[in-house]
């Protein structure tokens, strides 16, 4: 069942789950365990401040190449809560909205395996949005890593020192913003520019009968005397005023 605070805040506009777990390797349904899950809370491709995080013993040892990425040893996890006894709040935070993940295969079958272990259902495959397959379509060729998308978009990487999942869903976020047209999104600039065919600029028509000159005939006799006065050799003189004369 969904928390009413949850669909309320849908109501409101469109809300997806931006996630990303760490994991003691990548063997989901072997001996590798979930260790940390983060999750944020955006509405139409912006965070709102909502978030779940949780960190889970595994039960097992961490790998030390592991630790090396996430910075999450043995030690720190021992004495944290089993993935069953979180899952149910992780659910209630997930509600029924999209989830968002890079490289989604691989999130999705260590949260599916772990819900089945703690006897709750998996979730569909229709509810996870790649943003690593979204990175692939739109730039070809080009690394599409987490990392490689930030340096991408101008996204600091300044607060992250280690791979946690609660950060990298906020760097996921942003760039999950980026790859659905960015700023110009947020501010509807790209949408208004699709709906202008073209731009209609009014033609300048002569007047019906000229402005009579500001200036009187002894004036403008004073001006040419004084342009006379400056010499031959003049630019305004030789070039334009000769001509505006002839």
């Amino acid at each position: 069942m969904n928390h009413p605070d949850t669909m309320k805040r849908a109501e409101n506009g469109h809300r997806e789950i931006v996630f990303d777990t760490e994991t003691t390797g990548f063997d989901a349904r072997g001996d590798d365990r979930i260790t940390e899950i983060g999750c944020i809370e955006i509405i139409d491709f912006l965070p709102t401040g909502r978030s779940f995080h949780a960190y889970c013993n595994p039960q097992r040892e961490v790998p030390e190449k592991v630790v090396e990425i996430t910075g999450l040893t043995t030690e720190f996890l021992r004495d944290k809560p089993l993935f069953k006894s979180v899952a149910q709040d992780f659910i209630d935070f997930l509600g029924d909205s999209p989830l968002i993940a890079h490289n989604a295969d691989f999130d999705k079958g260590f949260i599916n395996a772990e819900l089945d272990r703690a006897g709750f259902p998996m979730l569909p495959d229709k509810r996870f949005i790649d943003t690593l397959r979204m990175a692939r379509a739109q730039f070809p060729g080009s690394p599409a890593t987490l990392d490689a998308l930030c340096k991408r978009f101008d996204i600091s990487l300044s607060a992250r020192d280690k791979h946690g999942a609660i950060i990298d869903s906020e760097l996921l976020a942003a760039v999950y913003l980026e790859l659905n047209g960015g700023r110009e999104r947020r501010f509807g600039f790209k949408d208004a520019r699709a709906t202008v065919d073209s731009v209609v600029v009014p033609i300048a028509r002569p007047r019906p009968t000229p402005l009579a000159p500001l200036s009187s005939q002894d004036e403008r006799a004073s001006h040419a005397a004084f342009i006379k006065s400056l010499g031959d050799d003049m630019v305004w003189e030789t070039r334009y005023w000769s001509k505006s004369r002839g």
